[in-house]
């Protein structure tokens, strides 16, 4: 019997994953859809409980494979509703993962890897460091936690979980091959049947795994801008320096139109006081998205002990808004949801071992960034 070591964990494994693994067991490719729905659907860990699967094949399965989620650590409610995990992973370090209720959605923000390996000035994930990618399990598992979370539940009359948004710790394009996979699976019938539509992957700019992403998925689609100028952005954002604003753009604009529908992107911008929040920066966005159908996400800068920066004035938000209104773009607020428990955006750290030593780093100085 092998170890646990050993043992294939089956809850990463997509689709064709899932089909390969019972096709080298010298099973049928259906055991897949059986599978993936006991785990994702019923939310079980048990192999035993797989009553429509033979005993002989479960006794199999018990020999090989196992069913292994993440440790939850913490599971915290803030005042508002939302709801925050800390979730152990292998090897002992955590990563942070949100559900925001909103009505009649409730949208899952899930990290894809332990700590970033970016190092954004305004985020409080990469001032802690980086220290690995999560595997597929890793992250699919943030999803079925919060899916167990609420069984029982009937899914032909309700969902707890409408929506899922890869911008949680880390940067989902440089852990490619496991974001996808968990991705897939998201969007599975026999998994959790959510819609292209309503799950979005959220990147700061890599360019070539952005390309890379139009040939295997079709996801929706998060830009993480925040400046409209290279000089900048490349200060707050400093992957900038090797995929510029143009560059990025040029990808995003690829990506849309590989798209069977007429989707677009959603544009990341943190309004930051006195940085990135005046007049002239909004009418400097509009002019750089004019070519780009996209819709903007302001989002006011959540304040965490390690930064400098600033959260701006309602006014000068207001502000920034009606310039993109009036410059044609449909331009959100997105209001603050759990900032009592530290779940806001930007605010998600985990508890990790810093394999970079950035968090050592002093912060930049507000008035290094001012343009």
């Amino acid at each position: 019997m092998a170890t646990n070591a050993d043992k294939v964990n089956l809850l990463g494994l997509s689709r064709k994953k899932m089909e390969a693994f019972f096709e080298a067991l010298g099973e049928k490719k259906f055991r897949a859809n059986q599978v993936i729905q006991w785990i994702h659907q019923h939310g079980v860990d048990d192999i035993d409980a797989m009553t429509n699967v033979s005993k002989a094949l479960r006794t199999r399965l018990h020999e090989v494979a196992e069913i292994r989620g993440p440790e939850v650590v913490h599971h915290h409610q803030s005042r508002d509703g939302t709801r925050k995990w800390v979730m152990k992973m292998a090897g002992g370090n955590s990563v942070e993962t949100v559900l925001i209720p909103d009505g009649d959605r409730a949208t899952l923000c899930v990290s894809s890897q332990i700590g970033c390996s970016l190092d954004c000035t305004f985020c409080s994930t990469g001032k802690r460091g980086f220290n690995r990618n999560l595997s597929a399990a890793e992250i699919i598992g943030q999803v079925w936690i919060a899916m167990r979370t609420f069984l029982p539940y009937d899914r032909t009359t309700s969902r707890p979980i409408t929506n899922v948004v890869m911008m949680g710790m880390g940067e989902p394009l440089l852990n490619f091959d496991n974001v996808v996979d968990a991705m897939d699976l998201m969007m599975d019938d026999w998994a959790y049947s959510i819609s292209k539509r309503r799950v979005t992957l959220s990147t700061s700019g890599v360019v070539p795994a952005l390309d890379k992403l139009g040939a295997v998925s079709d996801v929706s689609l998060a830009i993480s801008l925040h400046a409209a100028n290279d000089e900048l952005r490349e200060q707050l954002v400093p992957l900038n320096r090797k995929y510029p604003i143009a560059e990025l753009l040029a990808a995003t604009k690829r990506y849309l139109a590989g798209l069977s529908d007429k989707r677009k992107a959603t544009i990341e911008y943190t309004l930051i006081d006195g940085v990135n929040d005046q007049p002239k920066h909004a009418r400097e966005l509009a002019a750089v998205l004019r070519d780009l159908p996209c819709k903007v996400n302001l989002i006011p800068f959540n304040p965490f002990s390690e930064s400098s920066f600033r959260r701006p004035s309602n006014e000068t938000v207001k502000r920034f808004q009606d310039i993109l209104s009036r410059a044609g773009y449909v331009a959100t607020v997105r209001t603050p949801r759990g900032d009592d428990i530290d779940a806001a955006c930007g605010q998600l750290v985990g508890q990790f071992e810093d394999r970079t030593r950035r968090s050592a780093r002093l912060n930049i100085p507000v008035a290094n960034l001012a343009s």
